[in-house]
């Protein structure tokens, strides 16, 4: 270790802050935290007789502080900014040796607006801390069918801008809202219709029951379509409903916290119950070290939930396990919350019960994720042969599509521990019209979202050495170490060709390039990966270009100009939307010539 190091550790200042640990090729190693940072920072090591690694140190840190050659500070205010800070750096810079939680989801809420007469519900994921609006929540699964059951079964007002309309719509025609617009149900009586469907959140087996009879009464009918519906809903409820022997009473609320973990990979449930109820859990699964230890990973589990999302904080979280720094991460959250907040690691009674539940549903989840590993030894595989610095648990797939520079897009598909994750999928519209500066622009966008979804382990480009390069480029700018994998397209007569087992050159991060037989196992992932990034781009392409040619058709129409068209979209959604929309639900928005243009124009 040089004489620089020794010179930092001298001149460390005795403040709260967050430091960082570098590499001699200046690649981040670690971020952490202290409220002190000159004792915090020298506790990683021994100053004599020579500057070294402390020897009580785990195997893992023990390592990382051998490679450490450069420190860099960030002085805060108080120990909760540097909380807040080193949550929000670890997330965004992705270094070697943290624990990352890539737990980005944000979760739905139901909402009241109390402040109106005749209120709806609604599904948000944006929160109003005020006295007017009331939520339920959050739920991880199964929101969206909750919502559209609640709206088939009961009369409730149906848009946002029904009441302000003062006449009554075609919902009311069919019988699907009692025209408060008009004055045809009294607040007293709406209010009676608005708790039923608030019970219906709360109590899902109500909902189902209530589901079940509308799906037979809908066979009877004949009405096999609408029928079928109900119950692919009905199902989706179903598997998001939790069994549990606990009877609280009405008023708990508690979010759960339990971690299962192995020698490299954890697994956290969260359990969310409201009013005594378990309404919804979540899974996140991480990777880790083996001498990482459990209180870290509470740690950082909590501050990232709680501290990266927008979240109804409850009275108490109950954790599995007991952990450090309690005291001061209860401060964090209640001075976040702006109330008292308290974190419990119950010992008996119905709270050990909940912790008990949670941590057995995080074991048998992390037991059939270990059945799935087969191909995690590819991904070693993987590792090993590229000489990639990070096990690729999660990678990130580019490609973009355009035709002629018309309607020109960037897709990314996410694989993460064996499987597709679809929800982390993402397209973006381009402006830039040839493929280089096209891939530039996608590159940039996913850089500047590392905030909201962390960075991957490994990117993987469908391109060449060229792309490799600019991603390079691109990271390095903005501070940040993730692999880099490039997969060309084989050239037949000097034209790129993607058939299967064709790309056979693949670049990495050293500039060394790779020929691999077909029958590689490896190749073949990789080319399953690059194959699946382009069947989403070309599909979303091709909603992109659809979009726009009937846009453009729907402009050409005699008397139809671009306000109509946005008052449309405005409405109904969606083009697709407008093209279903029956000529009553044209003519409630327009004139009926214009209604009768636009029937025609899509028939």
């Amino acid at each position: 270790m040089n004489q620089e190091l020794l010179s930092i550790l001298d001149k460390l200042p005795k403040q709260p802050g967050v430091y960082q640990y570098f590499d001699h090729n200046h690649r981040l190693l670690y971020i952490g935290k202290a409220k002190n940072l000159f004792n915090r920072v020298r506790s990683y090591f021994s100053l004599s007789p020579t500057l070294q690694a402390k020897a009580t140190l785990s195997r893992r840190i023990f390592k990382m502080v051998t490679e450490i050659q450069a420190i860099e500070y960030i002085i805060v205010e108080s120990e909760h900014d540097a909380l807040i800070l080193e949550n929000s750096l670890i997330k965004q810079l992705n270094p070697k040796y943290n624990v990352l939680l890539r737990d980005d989801k944000t979760y739905p809420y139901f909402v009241i607006d109390k402040s109106q007469p005749y209120p709806r519900i609604e599904i948000t994921r944006e929160l109003q801390h005020d006295k007017y609006h009331d939520y339920f929540g959050p739920f991880s699964v199964g929101a969206r069918d909750i919502y559209d059951s609640i709206y088939e079964l009961l009369p409730l007002v149906q848009k946002k801008n029904c009441v302000e309309g003062k006449k009554a719509c075609l919902y009311h025609q069919i019988n699907k809202c009692l025209a408060p617009c008009e004055g045809k149900i009294s607040t007293i009586d709406y209010q009676k219709i608005l708790m039923k469907a608030l019970n219906f959140i709360k109590d899902k087996n109500q909902l189902t029951k209530a589901l079940e009879e509308k799906m037979l009464a809908y066979a009877e009918d004949l009405r096999f379509e609408e029928a079928k519906v109900l119950r692919d809903r009905i199902a989706t409820i179903e598997r998001s409903k939790l069994s549990t022997p606990i009877d609280l009473a009405s008023s708990e609320n508690y979010d759960i916290f339990a971690i299962s973990s192995t020698p490299n990979r954890s697994l956290l449930v969260k359990l969310f119950m409201r009013e005594g109820k378990l309404i919804s859990s979540n899974t996140t699964t991480f990777k880790t070290a083996e001498d990482v230890d459990s209180s870290t990973l509470y740690n950082r589990s909590i501050i990232d939930y709680y501290l990266s999302h927008e979240i109804i904080m409850p009275d108490e979280i109950l954790i599995y396990e007991a952990i450090e720094e309690k005291a001061e991460l209860e401060s964090l959250l209640s001075e976040h919350a702006g109330k008292k907040v308290i974190i419990t690691n119950p010992k008996r009674g119905d709270k050990l019960k909940l912790v008990t539940l949670a941590y057995h549903n995080a074991k048998e989840q992390m037991d059939k994720e270990l059945q799935q590993d087969i191909e995690s030894d590819l991904l070693i595989e993987v590792q090993k042969l590229f000489k990639l610095q990070e096990l690729p648990y999660r990678i990130e797939v580019f490609d973009n599509s355009h035709l002629q520079g018309v309607a020109s897009v960037g897709a990314m598909i996410t694989y993460e521990n064996g499987a597709f994750e679809k929800k982390s999928y993402r397209h973006y519209h381009l402006s830039s019209v040839n493929e280089y500066e096209q891939m530039r622009e996608t590159l940039q966008k996913r850089i500047e979202a590392f905030d909201k979804l962390s960075p991957p382990d490994l990117w993987l480009l469908d391109g060449g050495k060229a792309l490799l390069n600019l991603a390079q480029e691109l990271l390095n700018h903005a501070g940040i170490y993730i692999d880099v994998l490039a997969i060309s397209k084989e050239k037949v007569d000097a034209k790129a060709h993607r058939a299967k087992g064709k790309a056979k050159d693949i670049v990495t991060n050293s500039q060394e390039a790779f020929k691999l037989p077909s029958s590689d196992k490896r190749l073949q992932l990789l080319q399953k990966l690059r194959d699946e990034a382009h069947r989403f781009a070309i599909t979303f392409h091709k909603k992109s270009k659809q979009k726009l040619d009937k846009e453009s058709q729907l402009l050409s129409l005699e008397g139809i100009g671009p306000a109509k068209v946005q008052k449309l979209l405005n409405y109904f959604g969606s083009f697709e939307n407008i093209k279903k929309a029956s000529l009553e639900e044209l003519r409630s928005i327009m004139n009926d010539k214009d209604a009768k243009l636009i029937k025609n124009f899509y028939n």
